[in-house]
């Protein structure tokens, strides 16, 4: 008596046997599809004018729609497209989704070498699955893919702003729920970090809206939002203290300036999600939270870009010479 196991295998040589004898020479010429003539979703050209989260959302639902076919054609390289135009400005779903149709070639090329790029993207921003994908790929070796590089604009930032002087703009008002006390002293004191008190007034109202014992998930404390590594690289004894944690927070502040020779961009990137980040990247990280950091300070600025440093500080980061190289040709 065969193994009742055995029984599946032998009804499927049967039937190819049955139909290679149906079939004859014809079957022969159908073509097979491989995993190696899977399509490569090309790079979305690049957006104009601002892109705000909802149409990152729009961009992420309409690409889950095209990925399962709900309600449309399915379309697997319209999915990628859309997913990565979502992934660029940091939709860490959009990222993931991405990086799993890639790790599985749902439809189109199989690249777990970018995928692992992305899956770390959205680690990043405490994806619990991204994390767990990541582990088994691997740590991401190689350039960042096109899907999580800084928009055009973002990435062009640094060469136009060492091009050009610094225009004359309206100083803006402190914040309306910025306490008195706090407005003068930034006002004395920014000047010794040869900042401008609006922008430091504009950081801190982003940080902790001006809650000296506002503590984040991630343990940055106070004002400015230190953490206890920041605090100690900057010789801030007393993190709780706002004297402290303020001349501490400028202090960095005034680093970064010097580190990104006063692209504001890259300054405030790099106060919310760390240097190594922004160098990594090329630009803004692709982090929804970074980036509507950054969109909302700028905002409160009005807008300007450029702004004075001071280059006895620290030495550039080899970023900015990277950014300023002429575009290679393809």
């Amino acid at each position: 008596m065969r193994p009742v196991s055995d029984r599946p295998h032998r009804l499927v040589q049967h039937g190819a046997w049955l139909l290679a004898l149906l079939c004859g020479a014809a079957c022969a010429q159908v073509p097979t599809l491989s995993l190696e003539s899977l399509p490569r979703p090309s790079t979305p050209p690049p957006e104009i004018g601002p892109v705000v989260p909802v149409q990152v959302q729009r961009w992420r639902g309409e690409a889950l729609a095209y990925e399962h076919g709900d309600g449309v054609p399915r379309d697997p390289v319209l999915a990628a497209q859309l997913y990565c135009r979502a992934a660029r400005y940091g939709d860490a779903e959009a990222q993931f989704n991405l990086a799993w149709m890639l790790t599985n070639a749902r439809g189109i090329e199989r690249d777990d070498a970018q995928a692992a790029h992305l899956f770390a993207a959205a680690a990043e921003q405490g994806m619990v699955q991204a994390k767990n994908m990541l582990s088994a790929l691997g740590t991401p070796r190689g350039p960042v893919p096109a899907c999580l590089r800084p928009p055009e604009a973002d990435a062009a930032a640094p060469a136009a702003a060492v091009a050009r002087q610094n225009a004359p703009v309206a100083v803006p008002p402190a914040p309306a729920n910025a306490p008195e006390p706090i407005v003068r002293f930034v006002k004395l004191v920014a000047p010794e970090y040869r900042l401008a008190p609006h922008l430091v007034l504009a950081v801190m109202a982003t940080e902790s809206n001006f809650d000296p014992w506002a503590v984040s998930p991630k343990n940055a404390q106070g004002l400015m939002q230190l953490t206890p590594d920041t605090a100690a690289r900057f010789k801030v004894r007393r993190i709780t203290d706002p004297v402290q944690n303020i001349r501490g927070g400028m202090a960095y502040l005034r680093w970064l300036m010097a580190y990104f020779e006063g692209d504001l961009t890259l300054v405030l990137a790099a106060y919310n999600a760390g240097e190594k980040a922004v160098e990594r990247y090329h630009g803004v990280p692709p982090y929804a939270e970074t980036r509507e950091y950054v969109r909302r300070i700028l905002g409160a600025v009005g807008g300007q870009r450029s702004y004075p440093f001071d280059p006895a500080v620290t030495p550039p980061s080899d970023l900015l010479a990277l950014l300023r190289e002429p575009p290679r040709k393809r």
